[in-house]
């Protein structure tokens, strides 16, 4: 099968520097328009199959995001929490991968 990547754009480089960690590569931005450049970029790759985005930046470009979760295209797009704190509960981030698609981990 094709190995899909993950990607996380970060409003903060600690949160990136986590991520890292674990594998995952990703950007740090903070303008709207760096923001819009960075999803683009990430639906037109082919090979971005989650996208980590935190919840600061989501709520910048809440439209774009709306429009990425409803295509049926990769990638996936979850966001995550921020450094300011969990504003979701804390089992989120699974239940939302096993009802996006349909895997339980």
């Amino acid at each position: 099968g094709i190995y899909m990547k993950e990607f996380l754009i970060s409003d903060n480089t600690d949160t990136l520097t986590g991520m890292r960690l674990a594998g995952v590569e990703g950007v740090v931005v903070h303008e709207k328009h760096e923001i819009l450049e960075e999803l683009k970029k990430a639906a037109e790759s082919g090979e971005i199959g989650i996208l980590l985005i935190t919840e600061i930046l989501a709520e910048k470009v809440p439209e774009e995001i709306k429009r990425m979760k409803l295509s049926k295209k990769p990638p996936i797009v979850i966001e995550i929490p921020d450094r300011h704190g969990v504003r979701r509960p804390p089992d989120f981030l699974t239940r939302y991968i096993k009802e996006a698609i349909g895997i339980s981990i």
